[in-house]
């Protein structure tokens, strides 16, 4: 079943740095690129290479027309994309030696998503169909209300966190997808099976995906709970891990996998990722897994 992403366009600017960079401190960079970016085109082009049917929903700048024209090189379907008269998103990401990150993000046209661009993208959605989101775009409690309305299967990815996730309708979503940051942000549980409990008994009929980086991931849905160990790996860049994972996961979700089929399969999708730099760029195909 194809998936529909309301999600963001971003480009990024990365810096290789030896250390993140303090307050007050100026810190020369050895090595400077740019990559696309975003959450919404990462897990776009993530699905797209595990094999999904992929439309992808939202804006960029004039800068970012060549955001458009990767997407569709990887057999995204673009034709909801709008170009706004502002920049396009973009994010300013230190990496170190270790391969960990630490990102500035700027909304630009991910940030004017109204209500009408939402009721004309949905026009055409049916019963059933997978809607994917992440935290990264504006009016998002409107988009998950016209959505449930449609009876869409809405996929949350609720990154990166902010306050405001506390006051969208959850409930109403039959997947979250989390890390233990944004676990505890939700729950202010830091234990992993504490954090699924409590999520799931306030919102009783979403499953939860918590990943745990290092330590692996947990599927708990239905009063079942699946662990999937993660794969040990020298890291370049963990930029882009989550969004391939989720981009994996739902892939195999969508199709009508089973759970423990897409836990295996984005696992070792994320794996791969995080041995090469950038964040679109770093998203394997299905064929190398």
């Amino acid at each position: 079943m194809p998936v529909l992403n309301f999600g963001s366009c971003c480009i990024d600017h990365v810096y290789s740095v030896p250390h993140f960079a303090a307050p007050g401190e100026t810190l020369p960079c050895s090595d400077y690129q740019v990559h696309p970016g975003g959450k919404g085109l990462n897990q776009s082009i993530a699905m797209a290479a595990a094999g999904a049917k992929v439309r992808h929903a939202g804006k960029v700048g004039e800068d970012g027309r060549w955001l458009l024209e990767l997407m569709a090189s990887k057999n995204i379907d673009i034709s909801m994309m709008k170009v706004d008269a502002g920049p396009t998103g973009h994010a300013n990401i230190q990496v170190t030696p270790e391969g960990e990150n630490s990102i500035v993000l700027f909304g630009g046209a991910n940030r004017t998503i109204t209500e009408s661009d939402i009721d004309e993208a949905l026009e055409e959605a049916h019963s059933g169909e997978f809607l994917l989101i992440q935290n990264e775009i504006s009016a998002l409690d409107y988009l998950i209300d016209r959505a449930c309305e449609k009876e869409m299967r809405v996929v949350f990815n609720a990154a990166p966190m902010s306050g405001a996730v506390n006051a969208l309708p959850l409930e109403a979503i039959e997947l979250l997808v989390i890390n233990e940051i944004e676990g505890f942000e939700l729950t202010t549980k830091t234990v992993p099976d504490e954090i699924i409990a409590t999520l799931s008994s306030r919102f009783s009929d979403t499953n939860i995906l918590l990943t745990l980086g290092a330590a692996g991931s947990i599927y708990a849905g239905k009063g079942d709970s699946v662990f999937q160990p993660a794969m040990k790996v020298e890291a370049v860049d963990t930029t882009a891990a989550g969004d391939t994972y989720v981009g994996f996961f739902l892939a195999g979700y969508s199709a009508g996998n089973s759970v423990e089929e897409c836990l295996a399969l984005a696992t070792s999708a994320a794996a791969m990722c995080v041995m090469r730099a950038g964040a679109a760029t770093s998203i394997p195909g299905l064929h190398e897994l």
